[in-house]
């Protein structure tokens, strides 16, 4: 195990049950709810918010934008009918004050299904590709075989690494 771990904090929307498949893996398990969690995926600690996705609970979300690196953001590729509406919340969320110079990560999650949006037909539905002075990655994924997981944590946890470097990160260094 590595001596020093890079810190991050991140608002993560809809992963209680995406993230599951890594538990395994000595990564703690995402729970329903406002939790706090600190996972560890090789040599980087993300404190993650899982600030839950029921509609009584949107309205809170904003108080746990103060400090936040990065965002990773889970859509459900089946549901066609309802990509508006997360397009909508996204869109919300990004160009809070608070969420200016975030990373942001979307899992196209179910892409096991058939009918399934692509990750292409999901960027065009949250207008990922209008964002402009924003990193961000769409990572397809099949949460429940933990297909796309660790290739969307891989490059959150390098871009993480990256905007801290220039400076726009505002968790530190700890070591352990």
């Amino acid at each position: 195990m590595p001596s020093e771990f890079n810190i991050y904090q991140c608002v993560c929307m809809g992963v209680s049950k995406s993230l599951r498949p890594l538990e395994n893996n000595h990564i703690y398990c995402f729970r329903a709810g406002f939790n706090v969690e600190k996972v560890q995926y090789k040599n980087v600690i993300f404190t993650v918010w899982d600030v839950g996705g029921q509609e009584k609970l949107r309205p809170l979300w904003r108080h746990y934008f103060n400090n936040t690196d990065g965002l990773i953001y889970v859509v459900d590729s089946l549901d066609r009918e309802r990509i508006g509406k997360a397009k909508a919340e996204f869109q919300a969320i990004i160009k809070d004050p608070f969420m200016l110079n975030a990373v942001i990560l979307v899992f196209a999650n179910k892409q096991d299904m058939k009918g399934a949006m692509t990750p292409m037909e999901v960027c065009e539905g949250l207008g990922l590709y209008d964002l402009k002075n924003r990193k961000w990655h769409i990572q397809g994924a099949c949460a429940l075989k933990g297909d796309g997981l660790y290739e969307g944590l891989d490059w959150l946890s390098s871009t993480l690494k990256e905007h801290k470097a220039a400076g726009f990160s505002s968790v530190g260094t700890s070591a352990f």
